[in-house]
């Protein structure tokens, strides 16, 4: 399993800016090793995050992101307090899902 994401959610006047940092390689399959063979894709695929059983983020992904992605949202309505739950899966099945409280 991946390593845990950072994510940070912070409530300004009824807007919350969430920051997420996830750890994924993400191989676009192009890639050759040092051997002459291409890495195969290895990318993620989904990502959504989810406030108070609602959706905010529904995002499709492919191999042109960059390892390690930063993503960045905002969403009106959430308080102090409360979780936000983000979660993502990969085109070869793995997935991580990670929960910060809202500063």
């Amino acid at each position: 399993m991946a390593d845990p994401m950072r994510i940070r959610a912070a409530s300004k006047e009824g807007v919350v800016n969430v920051k997420v940092l996830m750890s994924h390689e993400m191989e676009t399959g192009q890639r050759k090793d040092a051997a002459g063979k291409l890495v195969p894709a290895h990318f993620i695929q989904s990502v959504t995050a989810i406030w108070q059983g609602k959706t905010v983020l529904s995002a499709q992904w492919g191999p042109s992101v960059s390892k390690n992605p930063y993503l960045e949202f905002s969403f009106k309505g959430g308080q102090k307090g409360e979780k936000i739950q983000v979660s993502w899966i990969d085109n070869k099945g793995d997935k991580r899902t990670d929960e910060a409280t809202i500063n």
